[in-house]
């Protein structure tokens, strides 16, 4: 069922176009008005579709979850080519597989979703937490506490449960979730019988879902840029996602990888 109020999500780090990679202590949650609507700045810049490589058909899948949709070998030359981790890649892979099946008129690149994981938690890999081969954050990784100083008050909404603070809310894990969001979206796309926003997988056909919710066809620039304004309404944000799926396509296409 839709989240009645998909703009409360918030990312761990909201990074300026031009210093990617930088993690910065505040955040703006989506939804917010611009605080000059009067300014019409040129649009953010829509990536490219990339596909994901299908695990052949003829090799009955080891992985029952969104892994067990993509070509290993495929997802092995894209980390080396793109320096994304590949336990990342065949989350992002696996997810745009998975949607493609379901709604073939999302259109939904793996270089999308490689490019919000970029911005929200280095692909899993911020803080020191990183991603185990069944795709968990070991340790888990939380956002700062949403308590209205530099970010948005967002109550306690599951007294700890979700976000492990039973004071306030904090976005969780590597695509990160606020708890409210979470409940709406999340997904098992481990097929591991849990659904938990600090799983890889998981969380990444949660985003996927929640973009071609908001998005429709994010083919469309329009549509590729209302999705992402649904995920965090902020202009910075955009304009390093965009930054990092493009930068991920020019690199696949490099290396002959991309469809």
């Amino acid at each position: 069922m839709p989240n009645a109020n998909p703009s409360r999500r918030i990312s761990l780090r909201v990074l300026l176009p031009a210093v990617v990679g930088v993690v910065l202590l505040a955040s703006g949650c989506a939804g917010e008005p611009s605080t000059n609507p009067s300014a019409t700045p040129t649009p953010v810049a829509a990536p490219p579709v990339l596909r994901a490589e299908r695990a052949p058909e003829a090799v009955p899948p080891t992985d029952p979850g969104i892994l067990g949709l993509v070509d290993a070998g495929w997802a092995a030359k894209v980390a080396a080519a793109t320096g994304i981790p590949e336990r990342a890649v065949l989350a992002y892979a696996g997810a745009t597989i998975f949607v493609e099946n379901q709604n073939d008129r999302c259109h939904i690149g793996w270089n999308t979703l490689a490019g919000v994981g970029e911005v929200e938690s280095h692909h899993g890999n911020i803080n020191g937490s990183t991603l185990n081969a069944a795709g968990d954050e070991t340790p888990p990784v939380f956002g700062i506490p949403l308590n209205g100083q530099a970010v948005n008050n967002i109550p306690d909404s599951d007294k700890g449960v979700i976000d492990g603070d039973a004071t306030i809310d904090r976005a969780v894990g590597p695509m990160q979730f606020i708890p409210d969001s979470w409940r709406n979206w999340g997904i098992d796309g481990s097929a591991n019988g849990v659904i938990d926003p600090q799983n890889i997988d998981d969380a990444v056909l949660a985003t996927a879902n929640y973009l071609c919710h908001a998005g429709k066809d994010l083919a469309d620039p329009d549509g590729w840029r209302r999705a992402i304004a649904a995920y965090n309404d902020a202009r910075p944000y955009a304009a390093s996602v965009s930054a990092a799926a493009i930068r991920y396509a020019d690199a696949a296409r490099a290396a002959g990888l991309a469809k």
